[in-house]
């Protein structure tokens, strides 16, 4: 044997140990090709898993955000509804209060030997609580002169006279209040024609 033949049968020997190298990362290749793509499938399903459970995390959030914003909502109506009660309830019982100090006014106007002094310090008291529950959003109802109102008036006699125009509040026993513009007490009146 010639050496170029000694040289080519050891290249084919070596091209052929390349073929088998080859082949056997091709092989390999190939093998890890399938089990990424098993080890791809089972990262696939657990994202779609993970996603899954995030959404429900995240509708869980939403709805428990929902609630408690209607939870204050609602507690702060509440609230402000309970304030109102309590001051419409406590103002309710200071109109009579008011309706006697209105009396003794008219009294000790009346009355000219009763102290002065007395008549202004009650007209003072007078004065105050009635500022005090004008800044609370207490109003009197105006009726003397007015049309009659049955939203606000409570006709207790009616009479029939000339000089007054057609259903002309002409007289008032008991003033009628407001209290942000809901009756708190209707004013008691003569209606005239």
């Amino acid at each position: 044997m010639s050496q170029q033949d000694m040289q080519k049968a050891g290249n084919t020997e070596m091209q052929d140990v390349e073929e088998q190298q080859v082949e056997k990362d091709v092989n390999h290749f190939d093998s890890d090709d399938e089990n990424l793509d098993v080890e791809l499938q089972v990262l696939k399903k657990a994202l779609k898993e993970q996603e899954e459970q995030n959404k429900e995390y995240l509708d869980r959030l939403q709805r428990t955000m929902a609630e408690f914003d209607n939870f204050r909502k609602r507690t702060t109506k509440e609230k402000t509804s309970m304030y109102e009660m309590g001051a419409k309830e406590t103002i309710e019982k200071l109109l009579p209060v008011i309706d006697n100090f209105e009396r003794a006014l008219v009294n000790a106007k009346e009355q000219e030997e009763l102290n002065i002094g007395f008549a202004q310090g009650v007209e003072m008291i007078y004065k105050q609580l009635m500022s005090i529950l004008e800044d609370m959003g207490v109003k009197k109802i105006e009726a003397l002169g007015h049309p009659f109102d049955p939203n606000y008036h409570n006709a207790v006699t009616h009479i029939e006279d000339e000089q007054y125009g057609e259903n002309e509040v002409i007289e008032e026993f008991q003033k009628g209040y407001l209290y942000q513009d809901q009756v708190l007490r209707y004013s008691m009146v003569t209606v005239a024609n």
